[in-house]
């Protein structure tokens, strides 16, 4: 299993296009219907924060993510849009969860 947590900050105006490309990858994340892959992003109270909380079963999972054309779309924009706080990137272990995940 590989945990992916990414958080940055985008200015005001480039927000509402983010959030319409993140739509964009759910959208096509469920047409994959890959069960491999949990995808989740959070917009924190300032507006313009992000934070990705993604699970993946394998290495492959995860570049089936980052293959897919919404997801460069998505990448290509943030890196262009001018980010007031460039992505930080961590690897968290689980430790415990209700959730069940991948062995």
């Amino acid at each position: 299993m590989k945990i992916v947590r990414v958080q940055y900050t985008t200015t005001a105006e480039f927000a509402p296009v983010n959030q319409a490309n993140i739509a964009a990858i759910v959208r096509e994340l469920k047409k994959l219907n890959n069960p491999g892959i949990k995808y989740g992003c959070w917009l924190l109270p300032d507006g313009k924060t992000f934070m990705h909380f993604d699970q993946f079963e394998t290495e492959e999972d995860h570049e089936v993510l980052t293959s897919l054309k919404s997801f460069q779309k998505f990448s290509d924009e943030l890196w262009a849009s001018g980010l007031e706080a460039e992505p930080k990137l961590e690897l968290p272990a689980l430790v415990a969860s209700t959730e069940e995940f991948w062995g």
